[in-house]
């Protein structure tokens, strides 16, 4: 049967089902707006909701038992998270933190269960796409171990961007710090130099993107390799 795209439906995980598909978990659907630094779920508790994001950006971080927070992934609206409740009670390893103001479809972690047990595509939907996060995570771990700090900065960028899908992203240096495993003033100067090679501006915690081709080449090939495999 020729898949048919949901119209309206901004989500792009979700709209690659069929529309049969799809209804199955129509019922269990609904939406609700997030703001930036909400915790959606914590590192060790079990997954009771399905988020799929209809806008704004998802962070994954690995906790340290120091308490330290390490970005693995983020997700926007090509993805999901708790995806991986289809196959059965799942405890999360990571904890997901609203990164930009998100409005999500939630479906409760049950009903999601009972559906994907009927469905093949659904359960197909949530491995996959776990598949993906992990890739994410695995791109990430090897740019953080051997990319310079400004090459990395500019990919987390030109990541959060799209993902927002603003070019004009709100984020604390402490915040930028701790995804990049730096300290603040490393991301000062960073953001200085880039910003004095005309890719971005930087004010009051907004950077806005100016040129996404300098930033783009300010980048490592890192980001590259993440829409590939995305």
């Amino acid at each position: 049967m020729q898949k048919k795209i949901l119209e309206g439906l901004s989500n792009r995980l979700l709209s690659s089902l069929s529309r049969d598909q799809f209804d199955l978990l129509s019922p269990y659907i609904s939406t609700e707006l997030f703001d930036r630094d909400d915790i959606l779920i914590e590192a060790g508790d079990e997954i009771e909701n399905v988020y799929f994001p209809l806008s704004g950006m998802l962070s994954l971080l690995a906790v340290l038992k120091d308490g330290k927070a390490i970005e693995t992934a983020t997700v926007g609206r090509d993805g999901a998270v708790g995806a991986m409740a289809g196959l059965g009670v799942y405890i999360s390893q990571v904890r997901v933190v609203v990164r930009f103001t998100a409005q999500l479809i939630k479906i409760p972690a049950s009903r999601f269960r009972k559906v994907a047990a009927k469905s093949e595509a659904i359960r197909d939907l949530g491995i996959k796409y776990n598949e993906n996060l992990l890739s994410q995570a695995r791109i990430t771990a090897a740019c953080n171990t051997v990319h310079l700090i400004e090459p990395r900065f500019c990919r987390w960028l030109l990541r959060a961007t799209d993902q927002a899908e603003s070019d004009s992203i709100y984020l604390t240096q402490e915040f930028l710090a701790g995804t990049l495993g730096v300290r603040r003033t490393s991301v000062t100067d960073v953001a200085r130099k880039v910003q004095e090679a005309g890719a971005i501006s930087y004010s009051r915690g907004t950077i806005t993107v100016l040129d996404r081709r300098i930033l783009e080449r300010l980048s490592c090939e890192c980001y590259a390799t993440l829409l590939e495999q995305s």
